[in-house]
């Protein structure tokens, strides 16, 4: 693959640059327990299918359409902190994707960005506690926005210039991608996307094992 030819790279965060699709998984069973294990399991299930959607729209599905209406102690704030804090030590110690420093190096004149489901300040604490802050020069960028949204802003601003290249593990990053015309490959040695192959023949999309396989 011709990496050189992209002005930008965008990247998803869990299951691309950190292999954090776990630590996420996992979080949400957890703070979904205390209402009953149907119910974590069915948030667990909501998390996996839409892999890269922000866990404030899948905690607010939790309440309005998984637990039964007005559930004791369903609430969306509470349910983001009780998150944040099972998330915040998986995320200071799992691992980083392998190449990622060598293919910095190799694209030095190139915009960076991250574009996540993940709480944006949380990233970016995270990022910076784990020294790969600076690697993203255009920008980490999460939610409570979405990616859709993000991606029109950071084009509309040019911090996106084309071509421009998103390395995503999801369903989802594909479908943000596509949207704005921007090119797309899929990473898929820590993706949580059961069809994945399915998925990437139907699309007809390019696909490698990590970011380690971008490299020239």
């Amino acid at each position: 693959m011709n990496i050189s030819k992209y002005k930008t790279l965008v990247f998803d965060c869990d299951g691309v640059v950190l292999d954090s699709n776990r630590v996420k998984t996992d979080a949400f069973f957890k703070v979904a327990l205390p209402f009953g294990r149907q119910y974590a399991e069915a948030l667990k299930a909501h998390h996996v299918e839409y892999g890269g959607v922000s866990r404030y729209a899948k905690l607010a599905h939790f309440i309005e359409n998984i637990l039964p209406t007005g559930t004791a102690g369903a609430n969306l704030e509470a349910l983001l902190q009780a998150y944040a804090a099972e998330v915040q030590s998986g995320l200071l110690a799992c691992g980083i994707a392998e190449g990622l420093l060598a293919l910095r190096e190799q694209t030095i004149g190139t915009n960076w960005l991250i574009v996540s489901g993940g709480d944006q300040a949380e990233l970016n604490d995270i990022f910076e506690q784990r020294g790969i802050l600076d690697l993203f020069n255009g920008g980490i960028f999460g939610s409570p926005d979405n990616k859709l949204d993000i991606l029109a802003r950071e084009l509309g601003a040019q911090n996106i210039t084309e071509p421009a290249l998103f390395i995503g593990d999801s369903k989802y990053d594909f479908e943000a991608a596509h949207a704005h015309g921007l090119d797309f490959v899929f990473v898929h040695n820590w993706t949580e996307v059961k069809d994945w192959e399915e998925f990437v023949s139907e699309n007809d999309l390019k696909s490698l094992p990590s970011i380690a396989d971008l490299l020239p």
